[in-house]
């Protein structure tokens, strides 16, 4: 019996410089682990920062030149980067709602915004076509549709799938209302 404890003894001394090993490794995976995590941290607040404070400085650029500030041709270029086109105003049947028998008008006047200023007078050209295609799609709608403002915004989004269509391979921005009126 007494070379069982001894045993017993042994064999945990051996589990313990075993164990120790073990232990170091898992020490390390943990702390290699931990300094990812630090890091890969540290990196996304850096990119999320950096990031932010870009478009802060283009705000500020894009305000600077809007009051006519600066000295340096800068700021004009950044408005000969946008262009807008307007369309005349127009004046639609809607579809009338579920249990009426007469539909509700819309008056619409919209402006294109493009960031290829070149292409303006392409897009000019196809005002036709694009009102054209505003209307059809406009007729189709009831005012229930356009109620608040989400209808308003997929208004929007439709409007300037079917203009992008209508002006390929130009591209148009945005969509902007400038009168929208349901009567």
């Amino acid at each position: 019996m007494a070379k069982k404890p001894k045993k017993a003894s042994a064999e945990p001394g051996e589990g313990g410089a075993d164990a120790a090993p073990k232990s170091k490794k898992k020490l390390i995976i943990i702390a290699a682990a931990a300094l990812l995590v630090v890091v890969g941290g540290g990196a996304g607040f850096f990119l999320m920062k950096g990031g932010s404070s870009v478009a802060k400085d283009g705000d500020g650029a894009a305000q600077a030149s809007s009051h006519g500030g600066g000295g340096h041709g800068g700021g004009s270029e950044a408005k000969k980067q946008i262009a807008f086109i307007e369309l005349r105003e127009m004046i639609i049947n809607l579809s009338p709602d579920a249990g009426q028998d007469k539909g509700k008008f819309a008056k619409l006047r919209v402006s294109l915004e493009m960031k290829d200023p070149k292409l303006e007078e392409e897009v000019k050209s196809l005002a036709p076509r694009i009102e054209d295609t505003l209307q059809m799609y406009m007729r189709e709608i009831r005012a229930s549709d356009l109620a608040g403002s989400v209808g308003v915004y997929r208004l929007r989004e439709e409007l300037l799938k079917r203009v992008n269509v209508a002006v390929y391979p130009a591209k148009v921005d945005a969509v902007l209302f400038k009168d929208l009126i349901i009567q």
